[in-house]
């Protein structure tokens, strides 16, 4: 299968990445650093000689830039699965936070799977098959303190998830909401997880991987996955 994977230099993306390319799929990458991209796909040839790797750098909060890297996807295939995995975590709260915050969040985490999507979708369409993974948050489906603009955005995103999964239906695309909890990635970079109080990365990994393998009558449409303990 033909994988498309934002945010894939690092953390769950990366993750998302790894089991895949076990797997011996062919990887499309692309995260806003060039040098850490181009590292992760080197560790990942390297380790998994059986897949096909290809990355390039773009900041797909960037509308031109998003719809560049969809272009250079379908230079080489239509995609199969389609993981709008790219966002950016930044606290604060509606009354105090820096002003251009909420905008900023809803360009990282809403409109880059937004135009990038709106450019994969048509040949998608045409085939009659597919699959979209939406990383969305445990913020998507409550609210919670220091949550803000990220908080906001990423209930856009759940609501870009449902209204997609609808439209695509008769089109034989499914699409899956993913609402991970704490996960152990850069935003928790100062977390001590030495008593697996939170999640890993290959957590997130392995649950998509295993919705995208069902046949085409099932459609897992929403991932929410918690530390066992529950939310911190």
């Amino acid at each position: 299968m033909n994988v498309v994977i934002t945010g894939a230099s690092r953390g769950i993306g990366k993750a998302i990445a790894e089991v895949f390319a076990a797997n011996g799929h062919n990887l499309f990458l692309s995260a806003r650093n060039e040098v850490t991209l181009y590292k992760t796909m080197e560790e990942l040839v390297t380790k998994y000689p059986g897949a096909g790797i290809k990355a390039k750098p773009f900041d797909l909060s960037v509308r031109e830039r998003a719809m560049e890297f969809g272009i250079w996807c379908l230079g080489f295939c239509t995609p199969d699965i389609l993981i709008n995995n790219a966002g950016s975590f930044e606290p604060g709260s509606v009354y105090n936070e820096p002003e251009g915050l909420l905008e900023g969040q809803i360009e990282t985490n809403l409109y880059s799977a937004y135009h990038l999507t709106r450019i994969l979708l048509p040949p998608m369409m045409k085939r009659g098959s597919g699959h979209i993974f939406n990383m969305c948050s445990i913020a998507s489906l409550h609210a919670y303190a220091n949550g803000g603009a990220y908080s906001i955005s990423k209930f856009a995103m759940y609501g870009f998830s449902k209204n997609l999964r609808e439209e695509m239906k008769p089109h034989g695309i499914k699409v899956t909401a993913v609402h991970p909890g704490a996960v152990m990635t850069d935003s928790w970079s100062d977390f001590d997880n030495s008593k697996k109080r939170i999640m890993e990365t290959s957590d997130i990994a392995k649950m998509i991987y295993a919705a995208s393998q069902l046949s085409p009558a099932a459609c897992v449409e929403d991932i929410v996955i918690r530390p066992q303990l529950g939310d911190l």
